[in-house]
């Protein structure tokens, strides 16, 4: 109870400082979802992104010196994730590190009976429990590019979301059971029709990597509901509802006003 009290003055504190001008250069060219909301929802969103900044230990690596500008960028984005979502500021990650571009990470794989050790090239991962790894190459494409189907910072956010219930199946904490029983219907039919898409090799809106398992369905459709969410909506009006319920944001009504 103290810890909480102590946590929420905390950040206050850090929300009451003024927010810097060079910081909102940095959310409108490098968030396209700040300019389009409302003022409430802007201010909301800079406040976020002041804690986020400061409570989360920032690391580069590979030789890459963190700036203010990757700090705001990644901040905003995870927080436009959860700017409805009360006060959920993904408190279980304490750390952001940053390559400067793709980076080489071990990955065990099994062979036969043994294991080995392979390289594998990554853009960014998500540990329970742990940090939220990105290249900042991938970031910076990704948030100028608008609809172009990806979006790092929000799928391994999204995975982070996805293991606050200690669980990584694909399925964020919900309120009810009648919530559950939705999401698990509408997630797992659309889930199948994928997979039936990428072995006939058919083009799908839907990242076909997120046939893999259901939790990286669930990142990759975060993906689009932020990304792409005028043609999530007209293509699976079902799954952008379930989303749109979740997030509680109609993301396609916010860029389509923007047209």
């Amino acid at each position: 109870m103290v810890f909480s009290w102590i946590k929420k003055w905390r950040r206050r504190r850090i929300a009451q400082a003024p927010f810097p001008a060079p910081w909102l250069d940095y959310l409108d060219q490098n968030v396209p979802h700040y300019p389009l909301l409302e003022a409430d929802q802007q201010q909301k969103l800079r406040r976020d992104t002041q804690v986020f900044v400061a409570e989360k230990n920032w690391e580069g690596c590979g030789g890459l010196t963190v700036t203010d500008e990757m700090r705001v960028t990644i901040a905003a984005q995870a927080s436009l994730l959860v700017l409805a979502l009360d006060d959920v500021l993904l408190d279980s990650v304490l750390s952001i590190l940053i390559y400067p571009r793709e980076y080489v990470a071990p990955a065990a794989r099994r062979l036969g009976g043994g294991e080995t050790v392979a390289a594998d090239v990554r853009l960014g991962e998500a540990w329970y429990r742990g940090p939220v790894i990105l290249s900042w190459a991938e970031v910076i494409d990704d948030c100028r590019h608008l609809g172009h189907g990806r979006n790092v910072v929000w799928h391994e956010f999204a995975h982070q979301l996805d293991m606050l219930d200690r669980a990584i199946d694909g399925t964020p904490p919900l309120d009810s059971r009648e919530q559950y029983e939705r999401w698990t219907a509408v997630m797992s039919r659309e889930l199948a029709n994928l997979r039936r898409a990428s072995r006939l090799g058919k083009s799908t809106l839907i990242d076909p990597y997120g046939a893999l398992n259901e939790s990286e369905f669930f990142a990759v459709v975060t993906e689009c509901f932020f990304d792409r969410p005028v043609e999530l909506r007209e293509e699976h009006p079902e799954l952008y509802k379930l989303l749109a319920d979740f997030y509680r944001q109609d993301t396609a009504g916010r860029l389509a006003g923007a047209d």
